[in-house]
Parts: structure tokens; C-alpha cells; sequence
């Protein structure tokens, strides 16, 4: 085999490996606790492997759910940054965004548009034929897990986000068995 081919045939091969998950897209699209970090005066929080994403994922994978989620999140982005970078983190195979909004709209004097961006980004989704899901009351969810900065979650907190997520894609149809 010449080695342009073979380089075709192992593309080809990898593409035929990974194309059932790329079947249904999933994407969290927040801020830093979406990507599992904090940054400037407020870095802690988890590698993105752990962040609730990754495992979020991994939980569906183990229910025979075969999805791909991505993280779209940014530190310190607001619901204003998002709605911008919405057209770029939102591909056309997506089927679900997960949105966590963040107190960052607060922080930055941006908090009374946080409720027109939210309602925005879920029309524009909507004229897309994308579900979205909104991730809120983190406190609520894993506040035993909250990291010593007071904003940010431990594996375990990401792993309580995930678990509660979960029932609600699955209910979504996404994971056709």
C-alpha cells in the first residue's frame, strides 16, 4: 500500500471508529464552572477531565447513551459572552446545549440583562431545533463539595451536577436505544 493511501485507510478507519459517537452532540456552554476552572483571583476548581462535562458524558456512555459533550465553557464569561460566542460553540450536529449561566453577570454589573441573554440564547436554539437545559442552583446541588474560594466545585460537586443532569438528556430523547 503507498502511503498516501495508507494514510487514507487509517483515517478512513478512525472516522468509521469514532462516527457512532458523534451521533447525537451535547453542549455545555457556561462559564467556570463549566470548564471546571476559575481563574485571576479565584483559580481553583478541577482539570477539565473532571469537570461535570467530562463526566457527564461518561455517565451517559455507561447507560448505553452513545454522545459526545462538549465543553464550551469560559472563565468569567457572562450570559452577554455567550449569547456572542454562541453561533461558534454551537455546531449544527448539536442536539443539546446545557446552559450554566454563572454569577458573573452579577459581578460584572451585567445582572439585569442576565434574564433577555438566557431567553435569547433559548430562542436562537430554538429556531435551531436544539433543547436547552438550564444548570443553576449549583449551592443547592453540591454545596457540601464547594472549594475553598466559595465559587467553584470538587470532582465530587461536578459529579452531583452530572448525576442531576443526566434523568433530564436522557429525557430529551438524545439517547435512542
Amino acid at each position: 500500500m503507498r502511503p498516501f493511501s495508507r494514510a487514507c485507510f487509517v483515517v478512513a478507519c478512525l472516522a468509521a471508529l469514532t462516527g457512532p459517537l458523534q451521533a447525537a452532540q451535547i453542549v455545555a456552554l457556561g462559564a467556570s464552572n463549566t470548564i471546571g476552572r476559575g481563574r485571576g483571583s479565584t483559580p481553583d476548581g478541577v482539570p477539565p477531565g473532571q469537570a461535570y462535562p467530562a463526566q457527564l458524558q461518561a455517565v451517559l456512555r455507561s447507560q448505553g447513551c452513545a454522545v459526545s459533550v462538549a465543553n464550551a465553557g469560559v472563565a468569567g464569561d457572562t450570559t452577554r459572552g455567550m449569547l456572542a460566542r454562541l453561533p461558534r460553540a454551537v455546531g449544527k450536529d448539536t442536539r443539546v446545549v446545557i446552559l450554566q449561566p454563572g454569577g458573573n453577570d452579577g459581578r460584572r454589573g451585567e445582572g439585569g440583562d442576565t434574564a433577555a441573554n438566557v431567553a435569547e440564547i433559548e430562542r436562537q436554539l430554538g429556531a435551531r431545533g436544539i433543547t436547552m437545559i438550564t444548570l443553576d442552583g449549583l449551592g443547592r446541588l453540591a454545596g457540601a463539595y464547594r472549594l475553598a474560594d466559595g465559587q467553584h466545585f470538587s470532582a465530587e460537586g461536578h459529579a452531583a451536577f452530572a448525576a442531576h443532569l443526566a434523568p433530564q438528556v436522557m429525557r430529551t430523547g438524545i439517547c435512542r436505544r
